[in-house]
């Protein structure tokens, strides 16, 4: 993947294909399927199985998987192998509770044995690498990463990525990059370590790589509604300057062809559904003032010709 690789992070309701094909055109090293239910792919849901789906183009790409069961954690990732991904993550860090309040992703933060159970079963039933992404612990008197790490490293995994909060923070506070060090400091880690967590801008980015010595970063939430924040890490990390010329316009076409590319891949109630959360998160809209009411009716907007006005009207506002 070359030097200090840039990673979209999996998220539900976020990355699906258009979107990671978006994120790799703008420079991302290597994107993660949304995470994919065990039991729903085993039973063989249609909108699970579509959660499959991946493409030539986006390659590297990661299907990532979650659940609590080590049989139904092996029988999907053998469903998953088949869909041919570059590799096969097993999520152990989501916090929501419709995940971590039944024992799986985060919640085997709590069950460590399990978690240990679960990932070296996949990894002798598949040939394709497995890797996890955790927390640090379960909550601030929990934080056993350190320790974890080495254990998952004895299962076999290829490379281990961590969220730089505990499950009891979910998304709020700092991420704490220090214990994210430590675990690549430790001369028995073999692995290569991906820190993840608040890397909102280039100088961060290049920060994490500097002061933390990890392998690669993965970008999540600060992707919202900003893809080219790849472009603009890339170019970052490769100068050390930062990259000018991305106008207002230039990236008003970007949501622009983000929404029409999320409703030529699912169909315009959904595609809108999925899209407009994004545009309405945007960090290119901060600071045009009262720009409350126009987030709101963003959120409501029900069609294509609808949300296209909206931008319409927010770009006037832009160009001022």
């Amino acid at each position: 993947m070359g030097e200090r690789p840039v990673l979209l992070a999996p998220m539900e309701d976020v990355t699906d294909p258009a979107f990671r094909l978006m994120c790799k055109e703008f420079g991302a090293d290597m994107v993660y399927t949304e995470f994919v239910s065990s039991d729903a792919l085993i039973r063989s849901v249609g909108k699970t199985l579509l959660k499959l789906n991946i493409s030539e183009q986006e390659r590297p790409v990661a299907i990532q998987i979650y659940g609590k069961d080590t049989e139904t954690m092996v029988e999907a990732a053998r469903i998953v192998e088949e869909a041919q991904p570059d590799i096969l993550d097993l999520n152990f860090g989501c916090p929501v509770k419709r995940v971590a309040g039944k024992g799986a992703g985060s919640g085997l933060l709590q069950n460590v044995p399990k978690m240990l159970e679960i990932t070296r079963a996949v990894v002798d039933a598949v040939k394709i690498p497995v890797t996890v992404k955790t927390r640090l612990g379960w909550d601030a008197d929990h934080k056993i990463i350190v320790e974890l790490a080495e254990q998952l490293q004895d299962c076999g995994i290829e490379a281990l990525t961590i969220h730089g909060r505990t499950r009891a923070q979910m998304y709020t506070g700092e991420a704490d990059w220090t214990l994210i060090g430590e675990v690549k400091r430790n001369p028995r880690m073999r692995i290569p370590i991906i820190g993840n967590g608040d890397i909102t801008t280039p100088q961060r980015a290049k920060e994490c790589f500097d002061r933390y010595g990890v392998d690669g970063i993965m970008i999540g939430r600060a992707s919202f509604g900003r893809p080219w924040i790849f472009k603009e890490v890339r170019h970052y990390l490769q100068t050390g300057e930062e990259l000018t010329g991305l106008t207002p316009q230039w990236k008003m076409e970007v949501l622009r062809r983000e929404v029409a590319d999320s409703v030529a891949l699912l169909d315009e109630r959904r595609g809108i559904l999925h899209v407009r959360r994004h545009l309405a998160a945007s960090p290119l809209f901060k600071g045009i003032p009262n720009f409350r009411e126009t987030r709101i009716a963003m959120l409501r907007a029900e069609t294509v010709e609808e949300l296209m006005e909206i931008l319409g009207r927010v770009e006037r506002l832009l160009m001022g």
